[in-house]
Order: C-alpha cells, then structure tokens, then sequence
C-alpha cells in the first residue's frame, strides 16, 4: 500500500467508524490490526511485536501515574464542596451587577479547574450549582449554558491538567514548562469570557439582572470571611502542587500525591469526608483512568501502523511541500485539529495528529512548548463543537429542563469564537506563552 493510500484510508475508515458509533478506542485499535495485517504482508507477528512494543513503553512511563492520581484529586475537591462554597462567596460579592452571576460562574469554574484539572468534574460541579441559580433570576438561557460549558473546558488548560501530562508523556517534554506556558493562556481565556459576558449584559441588562437590592444584606467583613474560606485554601494547594513542579522540588507525579493528601485534608476540613465519599471518588478515578488507558492503547496501535506504513511521511511531505509559509502551516493544523476535535475525543487526536505534526513543527524551526500549548489551547475549542463536544452532554445531563439542547448550541458559539481569539493571539505573540517557562527555566525552553 503507498503512504498516501494509507494516510486516506485509515482516517476515511476511522471516521465511518465514529459516526455508525463504535467507541474510539475499539474502533482504533479494530483499523490498527486490519491495516497492520494487510500493510505487513499478513504477517500478524510483526504488528503483534511492534503494538507490544509500544503498549510496553506505555504502561512503564512513570510521568503517566500522575493522571489517575490528578483525576482523584478533583474527585475529592468535588466532594468537598469547594465549588458550592465559592460560588455561594462569588454571587454575594459579583451578583450585584450586571451579569454579576456569569461572571461569578467564570470565576469559580477557573479556580475550580486549577483545582482539580479535569473537566467533567469542573463542569458538572459547577452545572449543579449554577444553571437553576441563573435560570431563577431570569438569566439568557444561551448564556447561561455557554458560560458553564466554556468555564467548565478550563480545567483541560489550566494547570494541573492531566492533559499536558499526557502531553508531556507521549511529545518527551517537560510537563512543568508545559504547566508554566499553558498559565497564562488559561487565565488569557477566562478573561475574555468575563469581558464577553460583561459587555454583553452591559448592554442588553435582561440578559443577566442585578441581585435585587433586598437580597444584597452581608456586610463587607461577612463578604471577606466568605471569600477567604472558600477561595484561599483551594488557591493555597495548587500553588503548592505547581509550585512544587516548576521549581522541581517534585516531579509530576510526586506532586499529584501531594494534592491528593491536600485534598483529602481539604475535604477533612470542610466536614465532607465519609467512606462513601472515598469509594466514589476511587471508583470514577479507576472508571475514568480505564477509559483513557483503553484510549491509549487503541491510539497507540492506529499510530504505530500509521507511521509504520509511512502515512504520518506522507502527511508530512504534503505539508511541507506547499509553497506557503510556516504561518499557514500552522494554521492548517490547527485546522485540522479543530475539525478533529468534532468528533474524536482530546486523547485520540494526540495520540493521532503528535506523531505527524511534531516533525513538522521541528523541520519549521517552532519552539516546542509553544507548539504544545497551541495545541493545548485548540483541544479546548473539542469540547465545546458540535455534534460530539464532550461539555455539551456533561451539561445536558445536568440542566434543568427548559434548558434544550438547541440553548446549548447557541450559548457555545460566542465562546468557540473567543477561544479561536485566544489561539490566535498566543500565535501571534509566542512571548506571551513563552515569557512565563523561560523565566522559571531559562531561556532553552521547547
């Protein structure tokens, strides 16, 4: 089979398999064996040798223990009611101004994610808590679905995201320059959600009322009391866990374990810590990790046929050979990454586009970490598009009833378009990614 046959095909047949509803990792792992067989020349002992080869690889690199170690740690902040309080402290200080509760939704959902990191936990919290409280005092609808659902997807950038460490896994890259150069793009996006809502019930105040003045009774010494028992001990423990990965104190996965004693402690404190908290929270850790490993191993299989039978070559010499500049190229994958991101999950798509797009973006001269985090920042924008996005569902589940599907789709348009927004100014200005890394590592970063 030529490379180009290949590199069609397989993605044609990846597709097919996607929209009859096969799960990815099967579906992966399926197209892998069937091409692997035939490309090899039906010797099943070599795909055998080199998909073992690879899940070997896998299952020994330690950077890896992190993630179910992460994903507990944002199933213990979930239990410990973090998020309640905090929203609670946020509408009594935002709720009085226009669009005072979206906002407050924004605020928590981004302390929230550099909380826990993951964002089904994020998003359903923060679902649970804010939807009917909007709804209730008359918020958009639209609105209020597009800012849980972009909030939610901040969890996936800002650190710790289990996203950069499974990053930093396969791409053999420092997941704490990782960490450092996603910081300011996570928080770069929160603001522009903020300015959006902020504008936007500026001018059109019924999209999101004030508080009622007979609601608006704590003192400011009550509203500091609030904010300092529901925002500073969650900010405390993940300046802790990224402090202690940028200055190399811990590795990755040293400093999961030390958020996950910091949340167990948090949970301890706030009076939320029972067995039953303990065994859901190992229960959907270990249904979740399951799943990304599951992933794994299907990604792992596709990409080791792909680039055996010389696809990602082919991809890649067609890329290259274009008589456009490194500026479109780069455009051109995130392109391809934004489609992508309709219909297969973060995790495939690295596995997919890393083995193709690495060595383009080193013979193109693109520092690394840079590369990474627009990547990173694109991933975003996968959770939010229709038809799959991942947060459009978790919210569904979630909403209350006059909350259709059809709100949901319109309330994420504004937000893909900021995301886009924030993409493109970390393209433009590299510094503003690369400043805060090349600070804390020195000037060789990526």
């Amino acid at each position: 089979m030529s490379p180009e046959f290949v590199a069609i095909s397989m993605f044609a047949c990846l597709f097919a398999a996607i929209f009859i509803g096969h799960p990815l990792a099967f579906s992966l792992g399926a197209l892998a064996l069937f091409f692997g067989f035939f490309g090899w020349g039906g010797d099943l002992n070599v795909f055998l040798a080199v998909f073992s080869n690879k899940i070997f690889g896998l299952m020994s690199d330690y950077v890896l223990v992190a993630v179910p170690l992460f994903i507990f740690m944002a199933q213990l902040m979930n239990a410990s009611g973090i998020a309640e309080s905090l929203f609670t402290s946020m509408y009594v200080i935002l709720g009085p101004i226009r669009g005072g509760l979206g906002l407050a939704v924004i605020v928590v959902s981004t302390v929230f994610a550099a909380s826990a990191g993951v964002v089904g936990a994020t998003e359903v919290a923060i679902g649970l808590l804010a939807a009917p409280a909007l709804l209730k005092r008359g918020y958009n609808i639209p609105l209020t679905a597009g800012a849980i659902c972009a909030g939610g997807t901040l969890g996936i950038i800002i650190p710790p995201s289990i996203m950069l460490v499974f990053y930093g896994s396969l791409a053999n890259l420092s997941v704490g320059q990782l960490y450092a150069a996603a910081f300011l793009p996570g928080f770069l996006l929160a603001a522009l959600y903020m300015v959006y809502i902020a504008i936007l019930c500026g001018f059109k105040p019924e999209y999101g009322p004030p508080m009622p003045r007979e609601e608006r009774t704590h003192t400011a010494v009550e509203k500091i009391r609030m904010v300092s028992i529901s925002l500073v001990p969650p900010v405390f423990l993940v300046m802790v866990v990224l402090g202690s990965i940028v200055t190399g104190l811990a590795t990755p996965t040293e400093a999961a374990g030390i958020g996950c004693a910091g949340a167990a402690f948090l949970a301890i404190i706030y009076r939320k810590m029972t067995w039953k908290t303990v065994r859901d929270a190992s229960t959907d850790t270990l249904m979740t990790t399951a799943m990304i490993m599951a992933l794994a191993i299907g990604g792992n299989a596709f990409q080791s046929v792909f680039m055996g039978l010389r696809g990602g070559e082919a991809i890649s010499n067609f890329l290259l050979s274009l008589a456009v500049g490194p500026t479109v190229i780069l455009f051109i994958m995130m392109a391809v990454v934004f489609v992508l991101g309709m219909f297969i999950d973060w995790i495939g798509i690295l596995l997919i586009v890393l083995p193709i797009f690495m060595p383009i973006a080193s013979e193109l001269d693109f520092n690394l970490v840079w590369f990474a985090t627009l990547i990173c920042v694109n991933l975003q924008m996968a959770f939010l598009t229709p038809p799959f996005g991942y947060s459009l569902f978790y919210l569904k589940g979630i909403a209350p009833k006059e909350m259709t599907m059809n709100h949901i789709y319109k309330g994420v348009a504004p937000f893909i378009a900021l995301q886009w927004l924030g993409l493109i100014i970390c393209i433009v200005f590299p510094d503003f990614v690369l400043w805060l890394p090349r600070m804390l590592f020195g000037a060789a970063v990526g």
